[in-house]
């Protein structure tokens, strides 16, 4: 979908959508393709504060330049949008994971990390210190709930299309504080 496509999708499933900066040409496009986009992926920031949060997903890092994801979810519920097209979120994961998540079936465990999930996954990053004990506020799950539907609505796709970053890629634990099968639960009732 288009990047005004994906604006009007989520205002459309009932979200604060604050845009940020050039977000539909901030891209990492010219490292590799975007596409075919097949799923949604949910993080977790590891950051405290709004403002600090949605900066860091913008620009990135030295080691790893933004934008980080296409939309931060803030613990207010509000979606900042600070990328569109190719973001550094995904990494390297599992391409069994990834076959699961086109044909909308149950996920293997991932145990390899041999396929771009970059080109492949619109990322939310969810603002949350990722200890366990941050807790997720109401506002932001049901936000995190009404933007996967909104994607997966769009594309005609049901909830088996939304993983976590868990999920993809050995060894990360994002999102820690809820677990991505009852948000599937959640998305899936949503799309009813």
């Amino acid at each position: 979908m288009s990047a005004s496509s994906f604006l009007k999708a989520l205002r459309a499933e009932g979200l604060t959508v604050v845009e940020v900066g050039d977000w539909r040409d901030h891209n990492r496009n010219h490292k590799g393709p975007w596409g075919p986009v097949n799923g949604v992926m949910i993080h977790h920031t590891v950051t405290r504060g709004s403002a600090a949060t949605v900066e860091i997903c913008r620009k990135g890092h030295e080691s790893l330049p933004g934008p980080l994801c296409h939309g931060v979810i803030t613990k207010d519920g509000r979606v900042h949008l600070v990328g569109y097209g190719r973001a550094n979120h995904a990494g390297l994961g599992d391409d069994d994971v990834l076959r699961a998540v086109v044909a909308e079936k149950a996920l293997p465990r991932d145990n390899e990390a041999n396929t771009d999930g970059n080109r492949h996954f619109y990322g939310f990053e969810c603002e949350n210190l990722g200890d366990g004990d941050d807790p997720w506020p109401a506002a932001q799950l049901e936000a995190i709930e009404r933007a996967a539907a909104a994607v997966c609505r769009h594309h005609g796709w049901n909830e088996r299309s939304v993983i976590g970053h868990l999920e993809w890629q050995p060894g990360k634990v994002d999102p820690r504080g809820f677990t991505m099968a009852s948000m599937r639960e959640r998305i899936r009732d949503r799309l009813k």
